[in-house]
């Protein structure tokens, strides 16, 4: 069996919504929030709860950050090598790392923080280690980043985990997307799908939204949404306004702040503008079902057109449509039902230029 129809199969019956916590995400829900907090906080917990504090100002619905064993991720020549980026806190890539990793007891400080302030928390996870970190911290899901998105053994792992999946697409072609998703599913059918261009900032002009479209129609019912690291906000409200039903975004306190994330990030006047905006947007979509509105029906009776005779009918005359008209008001017998009208007669006399009654009609032929 191939990826293909492996992936056919897995998605047979799946529900179209996944829980995180206590909030399900789908077609059909209110979008969610993330604010990815990531590696913001320049490895100061202080700041970290601050960002945590900004997310829920703004309205976001979970706070998250990553998570990594650096001897698990980095050989020892990419942990030993020089670093000297204006945005490194360490000599070397190893040193710049280690000092943006938290301590268990840091984790676990700043996921009581975030429950007291009512907002949820998880991370991403970049290593096995990490994964086995986290499912002691009891988090209500993982986020698989866009560069491991081809690390099978990794994705399995977190599978087993039994928590929702968040996985990013970013750097990735759309076969080793599809074996991505079919290696989660064979452990786990809670999985969201992440349309992501892994630049920062990303120039609109590669963000390629349709390509999330192609997404939600091949891995159908699996919820699918936007990861976004352009340097405004219209990207994210284009994906919600085609039916991403989770977004995540970077938040920084300062966007001129030193790391390598933060210039891609948006502050919290602009993260809060965003989950505003977007609130507006799902409110602008509603449902695809046509609704009489009850304020419409004043509007509709005085603007829409009722049949009108156009001249007057005698009784017993048999009606034909040279002696009909429509005009408002649209009280009277819609113009839709004109074919029922033809040929019926007239059970009393009708003036000219009035609406024409139900009951001065036969209906019977």
């Amino acid at each position: 069996m191939n990826i293909k129809e492996s992936i056919r199969r897995f998605l047979y019956g799946l529900p179209s919504r996944v829980k995180i916590g206590g909030r399900y995400i789908g077609a059909d829900e209110p979008v969610f929030v993330i604010a990815e907090i990531g590696i913001n906080h320049n490895g100061d917990i202080e700041l970290a709860k601050k960002l945590i504090d900004a997310a829920k100002e703004a309205g976001a619905d979970a706070a998250k950050f990553q998570k990594r064993t650096t001897t698990e991720i980095l050989t020892k020549e990419g942990l030993d090598r020089p670093y000297t980026s204006p945005h490194a806190y360490g000599a070397t890539y190893g040193e710049h790392r280690e000092k943006l990793e938290f301590s268990r007891e840091q984790y676990l400080e700043l996921k009581a923080y975030a429950e007291k302030q009512g907002i949820r928390f998880f991370a991403s996870v970049w290593d096995h280690k990490s994964a086995d970190f986290l499912a002691e911290l009891n988090i209500d899901a993982y986020k698989i980043p866009s560069a491991d998105l081809t690390n099978i053994p990794l994705l399995e792992y977190v599978a087993r985990k039994n928590l929702p999946v968040l996985l990013s697409t970013g750097m990735s072609t759309f076969e080793e997307i599809e074996a991505a998703v079919a290696a989660i599913l064979k452990h786990n059918h809670r999985v969201i799908l992440f349309h992501c261009l892994s630049l920062y900032p990303s120039p609109e002009d590669k963000i390629n939204m349709r390509f999330m479209d192609r997404m939600k129609s091949v891995f159908a019912p699996l919820p699918v949404g936007y990861s976004g690291h352009e340097i405004d906000l219209l990207p994210t409200l284009v994906a919600v306004s085609r039916g991403a039903c989770i977004i995540e975004r970077h938040l920084t306190l300062d966007k001129t702040m030193k790391g390598s994330d933060h210039a891609a990030s948006l502050e919290p006047h602009q993260f809060k503008e965003l989950v505003q905006t977007l609130r507006r947007v799902e409110s602008i979509l509603g449902s695809a079902e046509k609704i009489m509105y009850e304020e419409l029906q004043p509007l509709r009776e005085k603007l829409a057109k009722s049949i009108v005779t156009r001249q007057p009918i005698q009784k017993g005359t048999r009606i034909t449509e040279a002696m009909l008209t429509a005009k408002s008001p649209g009280s009277g017998i819609s113009p839709l039902d004109l074919p029922r009208v033809l040929g019926r007669r007239a059970r009393v006399d009708l003036e000219a230029d009035v609406a024409l009654p139900k009951e001065a009609l036969s209906w019977k032929r």
